[in-house]
């Protein structure tokens, strides 16, 4: 008996060590996260501290940057939403069906990370102008996208499609075909189908690109800047307003503003983070 358990405590130990130089690894982790992340973020708030309540609250709500917040949020959750349906449909696409070009299809999707976002802002007012190859037809109906908050929508739409879909194509490769045959042997319908057996699975993964998108549309600045116009109260955005405290030298103000970008976009991110948990329970029981 004794032997026994002599044999089977390095076992034990064995497994609980998987991977050799846990500590130092562990260690590097947190100096590399540490020196990235937290002390930058570290000096934000050590900065925003050095100015008085009254100062603060003068600084976070003046009219033209509550309303630059409006914008900067209002367009990344629109463009968001926009992007889980397009990105859905667009991924569905790519994995489901055969067609000529698919491959040259599925490369464009990454062309959003690839091009500069300036190249990207400068090539959408070219387009969307009112003397564009788009813009020159939708100015006679009263459409407007250049220079106005569209046009800050379709930058912000442009770069978080790839989000998306990157994101759900691959739980969708993995989807097991063989339960909608099931589900259609059982008399369901397309719709009926896709809504308890295909869209359980990829829930998580479509909450997961929404969040991306939503993140990396609410600090955008490159391929906003040329589009948007830069019209105080009308179409500015958060980081321009504080790129210009920056360059008046009012570096409180500016931490100040992108204190609380970064405080809204830290709970929001904390929401989708649960509703991703509530959908993975939910869905993951149902299945």
């Amino acid at each position: 008996m004794s032997s026994t358990a002599t044999l089977a405590a390095p076992r034990r130990r064995a497994v609980r060590r998987v991977l050799p130089g846990f500590n130092l690894t562990l260690g590097y982790t947190l100096l590399y996260l540490s020196l990235i992340v937290l002390i930058p973020l570290s000096a934000l708030v050590f900065k925003t501290l050095t100015m008085t309540w009254a100062e603060f609250w003068t600084a976070i709500s003046a009219p033209r940057v509550v309303a630059s917040y409006k914008l900067t949020f209002g367009a990344s959750f629109l463009a968001a939403s926009i992007n889980a349906v397009a990105g859905l449909l667009i991924a569905w696409v790519l994995v489901r069906y055969e067609f000529p070009g698919k491959k040259i299809a599925d490369a464009l999707v990454d062309l959003p990370f690839a091009l500069p976002t300036a190249v990207a802002g400068i090539a959408l007012t070219a387009i969307l102008a009112g003397n564009g190859w788009i813009g020159q037809y939708l100015e006679p109906m009263g459409i407007q996208l250049a220079f106005k908050p569209g046009g800050i929508v379709v930058a912000l739409i442009f770069i978080g499609l790839p989000f998306v879909v990157r994101t759900v194509q691959p739980v969708l490769e993995d989807t097991e075909k063989e339960l909608e045959e099931a589900a259609a042997c059982l008399g369901a319908n397309r719709w009926q189908t896709f809504w308890r057996v295909i869209f359980p699975a990829i829930a998580p993964a479509l909450l997961t690109g929404f969040a991306m998108a939503f993140a990396r549309a609410v600090g955008e600045y490159g391929s906003v800047i040329f589009i948007a116009g830069n019209m105080p109260m009308i179409s500015e955005i958060t980081p321009l307003i504080i790129i210009g405290k920056l360059e008046q030298y009012d570096y409180a103000g500016a931490t100040a503003v992108a204190s609380v970008m970064l405080l809204i976009s830290f709970i929001l991110l904390l929401i989708i983070n649960g509703l991703q948990a509530w959908g993975r329970r939910r869905y993951g029981s149902a299945s």
